[in-house]
């Protein structure tokens, strides 16, 4: 290929970067960045010296000489998901690549840029680094319009009829590699869909745009947390645009739920009567203009009010939508905040993902610690104890515990915190909001109790807010028990991060207050139906329920689950030496291993034998494997009455393959076959054997 136009001046590099939004970048065929604008902070942080290194150099760094071998533009997606098009340009006489883009073009790309910062190749970096600047675009046309730009900016120079390039081998170096919330509130009228007809609006003069506040706020909005980015886009708008009810939707499931809001939307539920697949909001998208929604009537003689739903693209989906409730005379003005919520969109993507990543890990961390505590919770004031430990990570003042009686259909409370008067003497505790969640058997947040459509609170109660947080808590497809929070200690009301971490530690309180019922209730022949009675640990029939409920709570909110399946090692030979009491006193000793090893909230189990196995909840695989190599290491440790006694361990965990009780069940046993045939006092994690292994 001719090279035959030089690159662009600088200030038009720069200018097509801040209009666009996306990175523009210089190569040579050496691999090494002469110049960035924009660049995504990904690109920055795997290449800090400008030196395309490992992966990156099998992607920018071949640009130049893709575009060379092609003879024109060149496109790709690399290995980190960023889109790129490249071509190739003079500068300075020499040959390069202008290379525009390095943009996610899918929120499903940036998803997995997350994980690999969580759980991958990319953990050992600095998040806050790594993060700093990310790229989400609409799409790859945005890319292709761009460089058409800078091509029509650059200027055509004679030049050689070829060029001879020598582009040195490059060095690859592989690298390692919701529940839905409901809230009680006053009954809304849902709001259904009407076929949008072109409105006959008068063409209004279109309120001029306040460019500095809008330029201000788009230059800061990634230092920005996502919920408040969301209020101050919604703020500007409304002040912009002299709206007064306003709200930012995100797709959360099968509908959009309420993130922020103004006016009459603030701190409302909205029920829409479109889900945010639907294909009107993809085409209203395209079209930039909004979807009308009409309400259904809530009284006789009332008129329906209009809402005005503006969906926001990123790439392909549609993962949010701005609700505006105010009339909107003019057609310009409504496409003129269509194309506002496209430009903002990707960046608060970019916020909502990168906010998602830290909760998850904030959560991972306060579901750790909260086990630790109730593992300590002393018998003899149980109940007592895990209602304060969970309203301490709850920060609540007030809590309660009510435990149903199932022979009675009634609620009883075991414990209550912060409460000013005895609720133990109300005749049916619990009627007013704790039976309505357990009959409904989902959690709910309540924001403000005035308006939620519930009995009047009685003052001589004192609430210091009038917000409140209550969970069912299940075991087995039964409804168990039901927690309740109030009084946040900072004043504010309960929100959904507050459900999130309340649903993270709910399976664990399960567990822990099945236990207490058993021992409290059942009596002593039950408690043997669901206990070894040799060892102390729980049987199979019980493993078998809690592993089947942990499943399905992992496919429902992508839970980490893992299963541990162990065997102690030549245990035949142990019986006919020593024989069976000793055989049993064996067992015993391991079975004690087990108790002083794992956490709270793990389930082990004697599930046949000389086999045991343990359920770990809210476990990773890395995570797992360090349990099950510290109890490998305990009972190694242990001393035995005749001979040292080890065992072997197989571990797996949920993956998107595999994530069903069958197969952990199978897979744990066959990591387990592979770990005694290996040689034995040993763990063997499912997901690092060979393919043909498994």
């Amino acid at each position: 290929m001719t090279v035959q136009r030089e690159i662009p001046e600088k200030e038009v590099i720069v200018a097509a970067s801040e209009s666009s939004g996306l990175a523009i970048a210089i190569v040579d065929g050496d691999g090494n960045e002469i110049a960035t604008v924009n660049n995504n902070s990904i690109c920055q942080t795997l290449n800090p010296s400008g030196k395309l290194v490992k992966e990156c150099s099998a992607f920018c760094g071949l640009a130049l000489a893709e575009a060379l071998e092609v003879g024109g533009r060149s496109s790709f997606t690399c290995h980190a998901g960023l889109e790129c098009a490249t071509t190739a340009m003079l500068l300075d006489g020499k040959p390069v690549a202008l290379i525009v883009g390095r943009t996610f073009v899918s929120s499903e790309k940036y998803r997995t840029a997350t994980e690999r910062a969580i759980d991958g190749n990319w953990s050992e970096l600095d998040p806050s680094k790594l993060f700093e600047n990310v790229l989400l675009t609409a799409s790859s046309e945005q890319i292709e319009k761009t460089l058409d730009r800078l091509e029509a900016a650059s200027t055509t120079v004679e030049q050689p009829e070829t060029v001879d390039l020598e582009v040195p081998p490059i060095d690859i170096e592989s690298i390692p590699d919701d529940q839905e919330v409901v809230e009680i509130e006053a009954p809304e009228p849902d709001a259904t869909i009407e076929i949008p007809a072109e409105r006959d609006r008068p063409e209004t003069p279109v309120p001029p745009i306040n460019i500095v506040a809008f330029r201000s706020f788009f230059s800061s909005i990634l230092s920005q947390d996502y919920e408040s980015a969301c209020n101050s886009f919604l703020e500007l708008v409304s002040r912009n645009y002299s709206l007064a009810s306003l709200a930012w939707l995100e797709r959360r499931e099968r509908r959009l739920a309420a993130v922020a809001g103004t006016g009459v939307l603030r701190d409302r539920r909205i029920n829409l009567g479109i889900p945010p697949d639907d294909p009107r909001l993809a085409n209203a998208a395209k079209e930039s203009v909004p979807v009308e929604l009409t309400e259904r009537a809530s009284s006789a003689g009332s008129s329906p009010r209009t809402m005005f739903l503006f969906p926001v693209p990123v790439g392909s989906e549609i993962p949010a939508a701005l609700a505006i409730l105010d009339d909107i005379e003019s057609t310009l003005v409504a496409r003129q905040i269509s194309r506002l919520c496209q430009s903002v969109g990707p960046k608060l993507e970019i916020l909502r993902l990168r906010s998602e990543m830290t909760r998850k890990d904030s959560l991972a961390d306060a579901v750790r610690k909260f086990s630790q505590g109730l593992k300590h919770a002393d018998a003899a004031d149980f109940w007592m104890q895990v209602t304060q430990i969970a309203a301490e990570l709850m920060q609540a003042e007030r809590g309660s515990l009510l435990v149903l009686d199932e022979t009675t259909g009634t609620l009883e409370i075991k414990a209550a915190i912060g409460a000013r008067n005895d609720l133990s003497k109300e005749v049916l505790p619990g009627n007013r909001v704790a039976r309505i969640i357990l009959d409904r058997g989902k959690p709910a947040v309540v924001a403000d109790v005035e308006r939620s459509g519930l009995p009047p609170v009685q003052t001589e109660r004192g609430y210091k807010t009038s917000s409140f947080l209550s969970s069912p808590i299940s075991l087995g497809g039964r409804n168990i028990a039901v927690i309740n929070f109030t009084d946040k200690a900072s004043g504010a009301a309960f929100g959904r991060a507050d459900l999130d971490l309340l649903d993270g530690i709910v399976p664990q309180i399960a567990v822990a207050i099945d236990r207490a019922i058993l021992k409290e209730r059942a009596g002593e022949l039950h408690q043997l139906s669901v206990t070894d009675e040799l060892t102390g640990l729980l049987n199979r029939r019980y493993m078998d329920e809690r592993l089947m409920e942990e499943v399905k709570r992992s496919n429902r909110h992508g839970y980490p689950t893992s299963f541990v399946m162990l065997d102690v090692d030549h245990f035949k030979s142990y019986n006919d030496e020593f024989g069976h009491p000793a055989g049993d006193e064996a067992l015993r000793l391991v079975g004690q291993v087990f108790q002083e090893t794992l956490r709270g909230a793990d389930v082990a189990a004697r599930y046949g034998g000389e086999e045991f196995a343990v359920l770990l909840p809210q476990t990773t695989s890395d995570e797992a494997a360090v349990i099950a190599e510290r109890l490998r290491a305990n009972v190694e440790a242990k001393t035995f009455p005749h001979r040292p006694v080890t065992v072997s361990i197989g571990v797996a965990s949920c993956s998107s393959e595999l994530c069903t009780m069958k197969g952990l069940v199978q897979a744990a046993d066959r990591s387990l076959y592979e770990a005694k045939h290996g040689g034995r006092n040993r763990v063997n994690v499912y997901g690092y054997l060979k393919p043909e292994e498994r």
